[in-house]
């Protein structure tokens, strides 16, 4: 069982309907990117993802980096591109053409084993992982809580929804079902919080319309980091999304401990 200790106690707070500090209190934040690493890296450490780059077969091209950035969908050639802004002259930036032809496609052409070092070297630069906090929290972090706080949820559905963002995008794609896709199917079912329907039956109906998107990707079939993870914080009424944790995703087991070591 991997188990990590929250080095500190978030308080109460602005942000969360449910009375919580909300996803983007700093010790929430960083529980959200332990349970996004449990489910894309197997590991409770997403600070060492920052290095992190091969092609899982999906069909996206390269996935690297702290959430999964791919060479086929764009924020991968946007994390880059931030990077060459940062550090001009920089060994990724030789890349960016290459990067902007691969766009939308699973190819490798002009990138290779070269770009994949050079990926990973960039990781020991502070500028270079700005960058892909940069892009995270822009893309996905940032426009999730956003929704999630309007629609009246606590912190654990701002989580939800911000998974969801990472692991499908905003829209749909093409074979693909995206986060609006999903949150429109779940408002078909149950009001959201903010229009008086009940927060666990809201976010358990979104999470049946997550399950279901993610049947339709063959390279993302296992549900556990709904079924074994999300859904079972629901169902224990944590919308605060408070420590200790205890989760499975692919059959492994995670834990996080609350500060006093609980």
């Amino acid at each position: 069982m991997a188990v990590a200790v929250l080095s500190g106690c978030a308080g109460a707070g602005p942000g969360s309907p449910s009375g919580g500090a909300g996803l983007d209190d700093p010790a929430k934040k960083d529980i959200a990117m332990q349970l996004v690493s449990s489910a894309e890296n197997s590991t409770l450490d997403w600070k060492a993802q920052y290095t992190y780059i091969q092609d899982i077969g999906d069909g996206r091209g390269y996935t690297a980096g702290i959430i999964g950035f791919c060479s086929g969908t764009g924020d991968m050639l946007s994390v880059v591109e931030r990077y060459a802004k940062a550090r001009p002259g920089n060994p990724l930036e030789r890349f960016l053409p290459a990067l902007r032809a691969v766009k939308g496609t699973d190819a490798h052409t002009g990138l290779g084993r070269p770009f994949t070092e050079a990926w990973s070297k960039a990781a020991g630069d502070a500028a270079f992982r700005s960058a892909q906090d940069t892009e995270r929290d822009r893309s996905y972090f940032e426009p999730a809580v956003r929704q999630a706080k309007k629609d009246g949820l606590g912190t654990l559905g701002q989580f939800i929804y911000y998974d969801a963002y990472v692991m499908h995008g905003a829209g749909d794609t093409e074979g693909t079902v995206g986060f609006r896709t999903m949150r429109r199917q779940a408002l078909t079912e149950e009001r959201s919080p903010a229009n008086g329907g009940d927060e666990e039956t809201y976010l358990d109906d979104f999470l049946d319309a997550r399950v279901a998107a993610i049947r339709k990707e063959p390279s993302h079939s296992d549900t556990s980091r709904v079924e074994t993870a999300q859904r079972v914080f629901v169902h224990e009424g944590n919308f605060d999304l408070e420590t200790p944790l205890r989760w499975k995703v692919y059959d492994d087991s995670y834990r996080i401990k609350a500060s006093d070591g609980s």
